[in-house]
């Protein structure tokens, strides 16, 4: 492969996201799922390639045509299901920079309802997958235990979370498990926004919310997905001069630190597992996880020694989003559906299993855990939990429009706790290598003890206090 032909591949994946932003402003029944323009842009590549458009025309045109690979080259492809892997640690590398770590104690009384709720949404997610696995997907499909994570690593963990877990699905003899799960997060994308969305409105006529009183009040620009003229912000500062470096580098570079950082850290615990407890457990974690530490750690030195705040954390989060997006039309455009419909069944089965317990956590144990505005702050975990955090951002942006309730606060803090060991942080990285290593009761039992700890200080502690 050649430089050319991999610059090439990155260029025609700018095109497909700006044709998927241009249907999006244009399709209004798009605009009401609020579907982000890359998923968009990833279903439409995903047609065009050589899994549909490709296997229409190759009956027609024969294998050595062109069309066999639907508009791409086989080179595109490859180039394109490189990326999640890679871009999903930037993702998470960027978490926590230029972000100031709040207080123990705010974060515990204002987060702390939103990550009882969070935790045992999670946690459940696991027990629930891996009885699954171990009572059907086993016994009547054939399947490994592993299966049971990948409902938690799909739903919460999205798709940067199943890229960034696929070389560890190859090495350990579930190659197919990464389609599983890149299918799992589009569903639970997908599913996420249409539920939510159907959550709000059944809030607003059963009088449950407490901010808004109809969806439908957004203008028609604001559900193109444009933002009005009237609300445009600088996307992020300029905190160094041009002539001294680029505002935008300097980012990209300490991006690329704490990746560094992840990476050595990763190195060390491989070094330090072999030699003092002499296993390799930790050759199947990926990096991304790591990378996050690294970005908390790279922050706490930039907060100890730079007065002048050179990191800006709109610009971190352009970086981030820039990211995210290339990521899940990559992801989505890559995705293979013969493995999905080789264990359609299966793949039904976890879905539909994620989605029901997402839904009874909402309407049982909401209600009971959150103690004020308690819809408006669990549409927000509810969408993380079916379909990464932006999709929760995204529904509590729509039940709070103006930020009226804590619910963005309460949701912030909760990520400091929750993000470090769920929805793409270390347990999610090790879930798998722990079942395919110790097998499913072990990590079975430790999921349904943080699930009853979840449940027990949500309900009996946050449940109790009236703010």
């Amino acid at each position: 492969m050649t430089p050319d032909q991999i610059g090439f591949a990155l260029l025609y994946l700018g095109l497909f996201l700006l044709i998927g932003k241009w249907i999006r402003v244009r399709v209004k029944w798009l605009q009401a799922l609020f579907l982000p323009s890359s998923v968009i842009a990833g279903f439409l590549a995903l047609l065009l390639g050589p899994q549909v458009l490709g296997k229409i025309m190759t009956p027609i045109t024969g294998e050595d045509s062109f069309w066999s690979n639907g508009v791409m080259t086989q080179e595109m492809t490859e180039v394109w299901a490189a990326l999640p892997g890679l871009l999903i640690n930037v993702v998470f590398a960027t978490l926590f920079l230029g972000t100031i770590l709040p207080g123990l104690k705010k974060i515990w009384h204002i987060g702390g309802p939103q990550l009882a709720f969070g935790w045992s949404l999670g946690w459940g997610q696991y027990v629930v997958g891996i009885l699954l696995a171990l009572f059907v997907l086993g016994p009547f499909f054939g399947m490994p235990p592993m299966a049971g994570a990948l409902i938690e690593v799909g739903f919460e963990g999205g798709h940067g979370t199943a890229a960034g877990l696929q070389g560890t699905f190859e090495e350990m003899d579930f190659a197919e498990a990464y389609d599983l799960a890149i299918g799992l997060a589009t569903v639970g994308i997908l599913s996420g926004v249409l539920i939510g969305i159907a959550f709000i409105n059944w809030g607003v006529k059963k009088n449950k919310t407490e901010i808004i009183k109809d969806v439908k009040e957004q203008s028609k620009i604001k559900r193109a997905g444009i933002v009005e003229f009237e609300n445009r912000e600088p996307a992020a500062k300029m905190t160094v001069r041009p002539e001294s470096i680029e505002p935008l580098s300097l980012h990209i570079a300490i991006i690329s630190a704490a990746i560094l950082v992840g990476y050595v850290l990763l190195e060390l615990f491989i070094f330090a597992e072999a030699t003092i407890i002499g296993s390799d457990l930790m050759t199947y974690v990926p990096l991304f996880p790591l990378a996050m530490i690294g970005g908390i750690l790279v922050q706490l030195f930039f907060t100890k020694i730079d007065n002048t705040e050179v990191i800006d954390r709109r610009m971190i989060s352009r970086i981030q989003g820039f990211s995210l997006d290339v990521l899940i039309l990559a992801a989505i455009a890559t995705v293979s559906l013969d493995v999905i419909g080789d264990y359609l069944v299966p793949f039904l089965l976890l879905a539909g299993a994620g989605i029901a317990w997402n839904v009874l956590g909402f309407f049982v144990l909401a209600p009971r855990m959150i103690p004020t505005y308690w819809l408006e702050r669990a549409i927000g975990d509810f969408g993380q939990s079916m379909g990464i955090t932006a999709t929760g951002l995204l529904l509590m942006r729509v039940a709070d429009p103006e930020t009226e309730s804590p619910a963005f606060e309460g949701f912030g803090y909760k990520q400091l706790v929750f993000e470090p060991f769920l929805g793409g942080g270390l347990v999610t990285a090790l879930s798998v290598p722990l079942i395919y290593e110790y097998g499913p009761l072990p990590f079975l039992g430790f999921a349904t003890v943080m699930l009853i700890i979840g449940l027990l200080v949500g309900l009996l502690y946050f449940g109790k206090k009236k703010e």
